[in-house]
């Protein structure tokens, strides 16, 4: 029987089964949560947090408290030393190893057999079921799929343990129909070397019959771009002429649309977002065009929200669906079929809607600006960005903003580190429309703006190209599960990259007020 034919019944099976979590969402959650704990019972976490004896949310959520990543690592090393059943009763010995910005230490996430089969798989198999829905006429299966993945090492810490990327466990363990149809071979797309991965990526897929893109917006660009140098192409119509849709995920779209547009003009490509997390898979962009995701409930992945008034408090507050409110931004914690429990992930999250249940990435717990009370986003700052760019004509690589706190009585103001592909026409109108994009969007931002008095105009410096690849590289984080963190309350990160711009800089430019950086 054709591909097509099967994966049309498949289609509409599953189409079926997401209209049912939709129309009944909380009771798809409840029965969910009650398997999990039911399932996990006898383990050693749910002994020591009486699941035998839970029958209700609210026990539940008396029973265990909210845990970040440190919380979990008594659990996270038993499991890695070799011990079984502790937070989950299948056997546990894939770990996702992330940390996705330059931080050095990183986190070892549990990834189950059914984390793996009812979460990452399904999450990908449900993105091309809702597209076909929407495009039965497509033609992706009549290509390959060229899937960009991070460092790709996966390493043995026992007998029968394994840490790696997230992208190098879901690889290793694809199921058939999907490596069929996948490119580049095993081979490559798991080098660990970054840099040699690009070169015989971009040499081997360049001639293949390309139809779907997966990867990270940054690295991917990378890739396309040096796929293009290769072949002497213009766009990358000319070496994938069946191009349609590109998978994206890890970052926001919003700083790359422009770029991407231009390597692949008219209405061809069809972008969709999903959200994608070592943690779990949970959202994906129902319809082509939209700038909100779909949350999945049926994944084994059980959902509270924290207000971010309740972060950082002792016994915080969590939310269920039925509470949550459109336009607020709320910090997820997650239950999994991979034993996380009240698992505080550390992304940030507004719903648009709660019928379906729609949300948008906002940002990251622990990557926001809030120096000055003006509590900035990172969603606040990439529609910055995109508005800026917009009116200038630029394009970007990569961002950072940090705070420059108030010295001898003059206002504090942010610094925002910029690498561009292409440069604004005019540098000034770039930092205006980018100050005047955050003050429509954020009240906070313009209270604080107002009369220069807390807050000046933002210091927009332009950074030499490859600084940001070069930063990562330094850290030893090349790779698509790597990011650059956007915002920061701290100059950490900002210190770091001027003190290797210092090094490669002859001198400094001020332009109308507005200071930019130059080789």
């Amino acid at each position: 029987m054709p591909f097509n034919s099967v994966f049309g019944w498949i289609i509409k099976k599953r189409i079926h089964q997401i209209e049912l979590f939709k129309k009944y969402p909380m009771e798809v959650q409840q029965e969910l949560l009650r398997s999990l704990v039911d399932q996990a019972a006898m383990t050693r976490f749910g002994v020591e947090h009486h699941f035998p004896n839970i029958h209700s949310v609210a026990e539940f959520k008396r029973a265990v408290p909210i845990r970040n990543y440190e919380a979990f690592l008594p659990y996270i090393d038993s499991l890695r030393e070799g011990q079984q059943n502790v937070l989950w009763p299948s056997k546990l010995k894939w770990f996702a190893k992330s940390s996705g910005t330059t931080d050095a230490r990183s986190k070892f996430i549990p990834v189950s057999s059914e984390a793996l089969e009812e979460c990452h798989y399904k999450g990908g198999k449900d993105l091309l079921a809702m597209y076909m829905d929407q495009r039965p006429h497509a033609k992706i299966y009549n290509g390959k799929t060229l899937v960009v993945g991070g460092s790709s090492r996966v390493n043995t810490f026992s007998d029968d343990g394994y840490t790696g990327d997230l992208s190098a466990i879901i690889i290793r363990n694809l199921p058939i129909w999907v490596e069929l149809r996948r490119t580049p071979s095993k081979e490559i797309a798991l080098l660990d070397n970054w840099e040699e991965k690009i070169e015989r990526m971009a040499e081997s897929t360049s001639l293949e019959d390309v139809s779907t893109l997966v990867g990270v917006p940054s690295w991917t660009m990378l890739l396309l771009k040096r796929i293009m140098e290769l072949r002497g192409a213009e766009t990358i119509f000319d070496v994938w002429p069946n191009l349609e849709l590109y998978m994206h995920g890890g970052v926001s779209f919003k700083p790359y649309r422009a770029e991407f547009e231009k390597i692949a003009p008219g209405n061809q490509l069809n972008y969709v977002e999903t959200y994608n997390a070592s943690e779990g898979f949970f959202g994906i962009q129902d319809r082509i065009g939209a700038d909100d995701l779909l949350l999945m409930l049926d994944y084994g992945i059980y959902y509270e929200f924290m207000p971010m008034s309740e972060y950082g408090k002792p016994h915080p507050r969590t939310l269920e669906l039925q509470d949550v409110e459109v336009g607020e931004n709320y910090a997820i914690v997650i239950s999994t079929n991979a034993g996380l429990w009240r698992y505080l992930v550390g992304d940030t999250v507004r719903f648009t809607s709660k019928v379906p249940y729609r949300i948008q990435i906002t940002g990251r717990t622990r990557h926001y600006i809030n120096a000055f009370g003006e509590e900035v986003m990172v969603d606040n700052a990439d529609c910055a960005i995109e508005a800026a760019c917009k009116a200038t004509g630029a394009t970007i690589a990569d961002y950072t903003v940090a705070p420059q706190y108030m010295r001898q009585g003059a206002s504090g103001h942010h610094q925002w580190l910029i690498e561009f592909i292409q440069e604004p026409s005019i540098h000034s109108v770039f930092a205006k429309v980018l100050d005047d994009t955050l003050r429509a969007i954020n009240s906070d931002y313009d209270a604080k703006r107002t009369n220069d008095y807390i807050l000046s105009a933002p210091d927009v410096m332009v950074a030499p190209k490859g600084t940001y690849y070069n930063w990562l590289k330094r850290a030893n984080k090349l790779g698509g599960q790597n990011k650059v963190p956007r915002l920061s309350n701290e100059r950490h990160y900002m210190d770091e990259l001027l003190a290797l711009i210092a090094d490669d800089v002859q001198a400094f430019a001020c332009v109308e007020g507005q200071s930019f950086l130059h080789k």
